[in-house]
């Protein structure tokens, strides 16, 4: 009895150790399943010889299942166990995620198929904040590169090729190299927009700064080959030259050609200036690229799409005569979330017909086409904003009445002649309708105007910034009280408008000669 009780001990602790272990070990692959039961599926159905298509929503679900899906217990592992990782940080309820989703998984099955290293993975940092955080997960959503455990940031583009692509790139395929007609032709039909090395040898200094310039860009696709045959098979009109580069875009001004020296700086530059269409069409997933373009004068077109379509071909020739010195973008004009807080810069938010806007992003100045959009005078808007003779546009509420008005209201079209033209002395109230004070300044002004309803000199007045703009008028805190002495327009003394009325009224008659005063406060 004595020696069985250990013995019968024994075994029991052995197995709870088991126990533990299998319910460890299942947690730790339970996800590999998934991804070796969709490979099984593939399998099945190449092995089938061609059976039923897969339906679009099949493809997204098998593209799905490749993806893991990270948790608490596989995170480190994973990200810790292979030598390239790329992680979809999201959260259910964040739209930008689910717009992702598809694309990441897509790209997850290319570049299985194209047998490129690396693990796709993804995590729900809501139901798993900890390892979100462990990964660096901060906002959604979120796309990190780890390499042997080490995370970078993703900087490419938000489609299943730009993933696909910036991968290739980073985990040791640059360049795609094209050795015969009928890769060059497979090339052709998968990719839209790539850029061109045609060299004898591969090899040289030249060559080398092309390879440096396919690694450091993180968007399109780089291809060389040394044969002119196969380069004229993927760019028709080029040269026979010894060394050639182009780039090719899927649009009408589809082939252009590189004339610069080759280092990678000039390389990158060049790529940058062209490869985007003539005509961008604004979304989401391609915002922070176009923000970010080096083109600093922009035309945005906001229309929608019946009537863009009317305007694209006259808009594409009117962007080619300002080609790489304009970038012109067309923006679904209802829109709420791209349109609409551009529009509000102009005060044109409601608006319903076609806008044809402009911004100098170096300098933050906007200008506004006024007259019909036609194609001559787009064209004259564009000549005018290259040579910096347009006049930037100032939003303005359309011009009030003030007959009768003890405070006159101001917009920007009239803050010239009733402001700083003005030979009286001005007293002006700086408001916008979200502001929680400026309700109670208001109050104060009207009553001060009473005050001072019986003098010839002084008028009091109000401004809605929110909806008016004037580039002698630069506000930032409201409401703001700026008095305006008649002899001295340029330097307007600031008021607080935490004073009383009393205060208010003792300062301004420090500064101001006003007569008729009759009304006691």
């Amino acid at each position: 009895m004595c020696t069985r009780k250990p013995a019968l001990r024994f075994i029991l602790v052995l197995l709870s150790l088991l126990l533990v272990l299998k319910f460890n070990v299942a947690t730790e692959i339970e996800d590999e399943l998934e991804e070796l039961l969709a490979v099984d599926e593939e399998v099945e159905r190449e092995a089938d010889g061609g059976g039923d298509k897969l339906s679009e929503a099949e493809v997204l679900s098998k593209a799905q299942r490749i993806v893991i899906e990270l948790n608490n217990d596989n995170t480190e592992r994973v990200v810790n166990g292979n030598e390239f990782v790329l992680v979809l940080g999201y959260a259910p309820w964040c739209p930008r995620s689910a717009e992702l989703m598809p694309h990441f998984a897509e790209a997850a099955t290319s570049l299985r198929e194209l047998r490129i290293p690396i693990v796709m993975a993804k995590i729900d940092a809501d139901r798993y904040p900890k390892p979100a955080s462990f990964l660096g997960v901060k906002g959604f959503p979120t796309l990190l590169l780890f390499v042997n455990g080490t995370s970078q940031p993703y900087s490419g583009g938000f489609t299943a090729d730009d993933i696909v692509i910036w991968t290739r790139k980073k985990t040791g395929t640059p360049v795609i190299r094209i050795s015969s007609e009928v890769e060059a032709e497979q090339f052709l039909r998968k990719y839209q927009k790539f850029v061109l090395g045609q060299f004898d040898k591969f090899e040289g200094p030249d060559y080398e700064e092309f390879v440096s310039a396919a690694k450091s860009d993180n968007e399109i696709q780089f291809v060389e080959v040394n044969q002119v045959e196969l380069a004229k098979v993927l760019y028709p009109a080029i040269k026979p030259t010894g060394r050639f580069l182009g780039i090719v875009k899927s649009e009408p001004e589809r082939y252009t050609a590189y004339d610069g020296a080759f280092t990678v700086n000039k390389i990158l530059e060049f790529v940058d200036y062209n490869k985007f269409p003539l005509v961008t069409t604004l979304t989401e997933m391609n915002s922070i690229r176009v923000y970010a373009s080096p083109v600093k004068l922009q035309v945005l077109v906001f229309a929608n799409s019946d009537d863009f379509k009317i305007l694209l071909d006259p808009l594409q020739d009117v962007a080619r005569t300002f080609k790489s010195k304009i970038m012109f973008i067309h923006v679904a004009i209802d829109d709420e979330n791209l349109a609409k807080p551009f529009l509000t810069l102009f005060g044109l938010e409601e608006s319903k017909n076609p806008v044809v806007a402009a911004f100098n992003n170096g300098m933050s100045s906007k200008y506004l086409l006024e007259s019909k959009p036609t194609q001559s005078n787009i064209e004259n808007f564009c000549n005018n904003l290259l040579q910096g003779s347009l006049s930037p546009y100032f939003k303005s509420q359309p011009v009030p009445d003030n007959t009768e008005a003890s405070v006159h209201v101001i917009v920007g079209k009239t803050f010239d002649d009733e402001i700083l033209s003005s030979k009286k002395d001005v007293l002006l109230e700086v408001f916008t309708p979200w502001c929680i004070n400026c309700e109670a300044t208001s109050k104060q002004v009207e009553k001060l105007a009473k005050h001072y309803k019986g003098s010839s000199n002084l008028m009091f007045a109000r401004i809605d910034a929110s909806a008016n703009e004037h580039p002698n008028l630069q506000v930032n805190d409201y409401p703001t009280l700026l008095l305006y002495r008649a002899d001295d327009k340029a330097n307007p003394i600031k008021l607080s408008t935490k004073s009383g009325l009393k205060e208010l009224a003792a300062s301004i008659n420090k500064y101001l000669k006003v007569k008729n005063v009759k009304d006691e406060l």
